[in-house]
């Protein structure tokens, strides 16, 4: 899916050519992986994959919340609204290019249209970090907003996904849904240990879900706050909807961070894997009566 940024000087030249005169719905994007420090890994546009609508959703009492919507590249069977892990900061600029990649809700994105799911990418308010905003009424309604843009984009079933840090924002978006249909909550490599953001998917109200819901859980996870062994008792906190546990395993490790979104908690080297497990899953819930 991704090639890394050239080194040839000349190729370097001529792509940060077709990045300067992209247009500003453009939604493509490289990884490098080629940097000496892994951690370093930034996000750079080299093509135009699609057509995307960065939008401010404006937020009571000011402020907004910048959203990046890519529709499917084919028949669009549902949306997806994706919050990244980590302090939630993605770095959608109103051009279209998302300077922060590494997260697996972006760097997937193309499995995901390819298998008919537009993707809606949530980047962290204000540019500020995300760690222990997420679970909290305030945030709930912003995802509110969130999820009603997405169903303004298509007349499709729109689902919320969070992953590590983000499967907090997720819960608090589908416990406090409402009024505004889901279609379901996917929640991968959830965080359910108490950490440095002090909360977890355990303060986002699980029990008030009533949406069908998937927890995905790579074995090989070794990220601290969010164990494997964990799964089947975020699945029963959520008490009130029928949910499923996937279990996966594999990835590479890029990083000595085990919680890093280049490791098998972040599913690098298995994105695929996931995201073909979760299609099934949602396609299934979606036929049943």
């Amino acid at each position: 899916m991704f090639q890394p940024w050239p080194h040839h000087p000349l190729l370097r030249m001529l792509l940060a050519a077709i990045c300067c005169v992209s247009g500003t719905h453009a939604f493509g994007r490289e990884i490098a992986l080629h940097h000496s420090s892994p951690d370093s890994v930034r996000a750079v546009e080299v093509s135009s994959a699609g057509e995307g609508v960065v939008e401010d959703l404006p937020l009571q009492g000011g402020g907004f919340q910048r959203v990046l919507y890519a529709p499917a590249t084919r028949e669009t069977k549902g949306i997806i609204v994706m919050f990244p892990g980590g302090t939630g900061e993605i770095d959608i600029e109103k051009s279209g290019h998302v300077k922060n990649a590494k997260n697996f809700v972006v760097r997937s994105d193309d499995f995901w249209r390819d298998r008919g799911y537009g993707v809606v990418l949530v980047d962290a308010l204000d540019h500020q970090s995300m760690r222990g905003q997420r679970s909290g009424a305030a945030y709930a309604e912003v995802t509110k907003k969130i999820i009603e843009f997405a169903h303004g984009q298509a007349n499709v079933p729109v689902w919320v996904l969070g992953t590590s840090q983000g499967s907090i924002a997720a819960m608090n978006a589908a416990s406090h849904a409402g009024g505004t249909p889901l279609a379901g909550l996917i929640l991968t490599e959830s965080v359910s240990i108490l950490g440095g953001s002090h909360e977890t998917v355990f303060d986002a109200h699980p029990a008030d879900v009533r949406v069908p819901s998937l927890v995905v859980a790579n074995v090989d996870d070794r990220c601290k706050v969010a164990p494997p062994s964990m799964a089947q008792s975020i699945a029963q906190s959520i008490r009130h909807a029928p949910t499923t546990v996937l279990t996966v395993s594999g990835g590479t490790q890029r990083t000595q961070d085990d919680c890093g979104s280049l490791t098998p908690h972040g599913y690098y080297g298995i994105e695929e894997k996931v995201v073909d497990g979760t299609v099934d899953w949602m396609q299934k819930t979606q036929k049943r009566p």
